[in-house]
């Protein structure tokens, strides 16, 4: 296909379009970027939205997706910015990124911050050596003996792979809270049929309004670097799954924006990312989960919703541009729907005392209702393909 011309373009390559690449789409539309959102999948309703150019790739990871966005950089006139979605994104592209600097622009840390941060024990080593809030944790693997290593452990506790795995999401929930080391045990026997190795970590003590996020950007130029504080409402699964309905943080946005800032700083990151917390209700101390690397966030639009547009924010960055200030808003909250709706037939749903702003849907727009028709076009013609029952 020939290349088409914009004179002086600045062009934004969004890697993954699922509800995390919709958000970073919708939050750069205002922007004047020429935008273009990959994906493997392009028939997925988010892919229906007004905004941006949707292209087929064969990989989001990998050398197919390496190869991929070489192949693409013929189609523009000077080196886009690249944004990724996806965990297995950032591992490809931080040990490809000698081959793809001169060809796309992005900000990452060097490779060994990379892999600290994306494996949670090495994660876990350099939170304990740098004194910052983290709960216990265990590693079980096939060489080691379990019920030994669990002997140490306060239950209840959350086990969880050290590493994502897209072959373990197809067949395990993200996480599962597990009250004795005999149900630990049962569930490893499953799980390592897939992965070999999980993180077994003492539960903190709390619901899922107890669970807070900081989104960022850490511009290598500080003048460029934002932050936004967020607080999970509802999640599906509950208590340890992802986020259903979420809020600005309010006052307690503070400290969590502050110890991000300084872990973020002690470990020498930079590039968009976030760290989630949990606040104790045993202590009241916020300690840390774990942290998003070199990609945006699941529902990273909620801080361009509150006047903190981390995506536009690390665009300018990248051109050169005049750094993108926060602006005060009003409070809006961001759901997802499915997960508020799975989470509801479970009999879990916010407090009601906590919802105090305007609910942002992540899929219906008024300027942008196409992927909510097509969610629901999906969900139809789903309904009416499946057998009716004989009487």
């Amino acid at each position: 296909m020939p290349r088409r011309e914009y004179p002086g373009e600045r062009a934004v390559v969004i890697a993954g379009l699922d509800l995390n690449g919709l958000g970073v789409l919708r939050s750069l539309a205002p922007s004047g970027f020429r935008i273009v959102a990959l994906d493997t999948d392009t028939r997925k309703p988010t892919a229906a939205s007004r905004y941006g150019e949707k292209l087929k790739v064969p990989a989001l990871y990998g050398a197919g997706f390496v190869e991929a966005l070489v192949g693409l950089r013929n189609r523009f006139t000077s080196n886009p910015v690249l944004i990724l979605t996806q965990e297995a994104s950032v591992a490809t592209i931080s040990a490809a990124r000698d081959a793809l600097a001169g060809l796309y622009r992005f900000t990452m840390p060097d490779h060994e911050v990379v892999e600290d941060l994306l494996d949670k024990f090495r994660f876990q080593n350099r939170a304990e050596q740098l004194a910052f809030p983290i709960p216990r944790i265990v590693r079980l693997e096939d060489a080691s003996d379990a019920r030994q290593a669990l002997q140490g452990l306060r239950f209840p506790c959350v086990m969880k792979p050290a590493t994502k795995d897209l072959e373990y999401g197809r067949q395990f929930a993200k996480a599962y809270r597990v009250n004795s080391a005999d149900e630990a045990l049962r569930l490893w026997d499953r799980m390592r049929v897939i992965v070999r190795t999980v993180a077994v970590q003492e539960w903190i003590e709390g619901d899922d309004s107890d669970v807070y996020f900081c989104l960022t950007y850490r511009g290598r130029d500080p003048r460029y670097s934002v932050s936004f504080a967020g607080r999970k409402l509802v999640q599906w699964p509950p208590l340890v799954g992802g986020t259903a309905l979420c809020a600005p943080a309010g006052e307690e946005g503070r400290e969590i924006i502050a110890l991000t800032e300084r872990f973020f700083e002690e470990v020498t990151f930079t590039g968009l990312g976030s760290m989630e917390y949990k606040r104790n209700r045993r202590d009241g101390r916020f300690y840390m989960v774990e942290p998003t690397v070199c990609r945006t966030d699941y529902q990273e639009e909620i801080a361009a919703l509150n006047g903190t547009n981390i995506p536009a924010a690390a665009c300018h960055a990248e051109f050169g541009l005049e750094p993108q200030r926060s602006r005060e808003t009003p409070p809006r909250f961001w759901r997802d729907p499915i997960g508020c709706a799975n989470s509801a037939k479970a009999g879990t749903s916010a407090p009601r005392a906590l919802i105090a702003g305007r609910i942002s849907d992540a899929y219906f727009r008024w300027n942008d209702p196409a992927p909510y028709v097509a969610l629901k076009l999906r969900a139809l013609r789903s309904r009416a393909s499946r057998p009716v029952p004989s009487l």
